[in-house]
């Protein structure tokens, strides 16, 4: 049995360490918040911070995910095309939001600073990725998508243009664009 190492997190301080890191983050843009600064604003020392976190790069992302998770519900409308398109839409409109604006600063960051690029894989991209393979699933199993469907391969599909339009194309997306995509998509992955 693994006994966990020091105190448990008091969740106030939690809260104010997330509340801290994602407003430096908004005032500034990651590469100009530091611990120091988040532990001064925070009214904590440095050495809490590293306690719970292992890096500049995972308080971060926690304090900016804090934030942002209410906005991106995971649907259940009974329909895979449905609830693909509401949650895709949901990440796409997230996206383009000012603090999707910090997303595409952070992969932009995460290019030269490896653990950064692993903490917004782990803690944005994984999580949004299971969430798309849970829809997919529930239509696999409702009988609406095609029995031998490749789940990885269907979610890039779908999602993959999303973030190349962002990332690469710069342009601005709305839900109709977000619709087509997935019934497209739907055209080659359904029954």
């Amino acid at each position: 049995m693994n006994a966990k190492r020091g105190r448990p997190r008091n969740v106030e301080t939690q809260k104010s360490i997330l509340s801290a890191s994602y407003d430096l983050l908004l005032e500034n843009g990651f590469g100009a918040v530091t611990v120091e600064k988040i532990a001064e604003r925070a009214g904590v020392s440095k050495a809490t911070i590293y306690k719970w976190w292992p890096n500049k790069a995972a308080v971060v992302m926690d304090g900016f995910l804090s934030s942002a998770a209410e906005r991106m519900p995971v649907p259940d409308t009974g329909s895979a095309l449905n609830d693909i398109v509401i949650h895709a839409a949901n990440l796409a409109r997230f996206l383009t939001s000012r603090e999707g604006n910090i997303i595409m600063e952070l992969i932009g960051e995460g290019q030269v600073d490896s653990g950064l690029a692993e903490a917004y894989r782990t803690r944005f991209f994984h999580p949004r990725r299971l969430e798309a393979r849970q829809l997919i699933e529930r239509g696999l199993q409702r009988g609406e998508l095609q029995e031998n469907l490749d789940i990885e391969l269907g979610i890039d599909l779908i999602y993959g243009p999303i973030f190349y339009r962002l990332l690469i194309l710069s342009n601005d997306m709305d839900d109709l664009y977000v619709e087509n995509l997935v019934k497209y998509a739907f055209a080659g992955l359904a029954v």
